[in-house]
Formats: C-alpha cells, sequence, structure tokens
C-alpha cells in the first residue's frame, strides 16, 4: 500500500488515473494529453504499474493500460478503517 500512496503523490500520475477512469487509453493517448515526453510518461506508468494501480494489457501492437478498481477498493477500505478508527477515541 506505500507504494500506492506514493504514485498517488504526483500530479502528473493523478491526471493519468483520472483519464483512465474516462476510458482505456495506450501511452501514445494518454502522453497526448500532457506536455511532457514519451519517456516520461513511461515512467509514471511503470511506476502506477508498480503500485499495483494501473493494469497493462498487450493488444496486437499496442499496450492497453486500464485502471485496477482491486487495489483502490483496498485503499478506500483503509481510509474507512482509519476514519472510522478516528472517530472511536
Amino acid at each position: 500500500m506505500n507504494d500506492a500512496f506514493k504514485a498517488l503523490s504526483d500530479p502528473t500520475r493523478r491526471r493519468i488515473l483520472e483519464l483512465l477512469a474516462e476510458r482505456d487509453m495506450t501511452a501514445g493517448e494518454i502522453a497526448g494529453c500532457f506536455d511532457i515526453s514519451k519517456p516520461s510518461i513511461s515512467h509514471h506508468l511503470n511506476t502506477l504499474k508498480a503500485a499495483g494501480l494501473v493494469l497493462d494489457e498487450r493488444n496486437g501492437q499496442n499496450i492497453i493500460y486500464s485502471l485496477n478498481m482491486t487495489v483502490f477498493q483496498e485503499l478506500m477500505k483503509w481510509f474507512f478503517d482509519f476514519s472510522e478508527g478516528g472517530k472511536k477515541k
């Protein structure tokens, strides 16, 4: 979960997640939404994948990126449990 929080700390990665919440996309489509280099987008995508926030699937010559909702559900559970714990004090 620490990797997920670290990945979420970057505004570019948060924006990538927002884009993927709208629809699955290729790296090129994602890169087209930013004014940064494709290698930088690739680095951000690798960070998100390593944190388990993003899944990738090869489709011919393209790699399609999508959100891994399981990890987001785990994060939400942690926030919920954390907030409930704070109320009990």
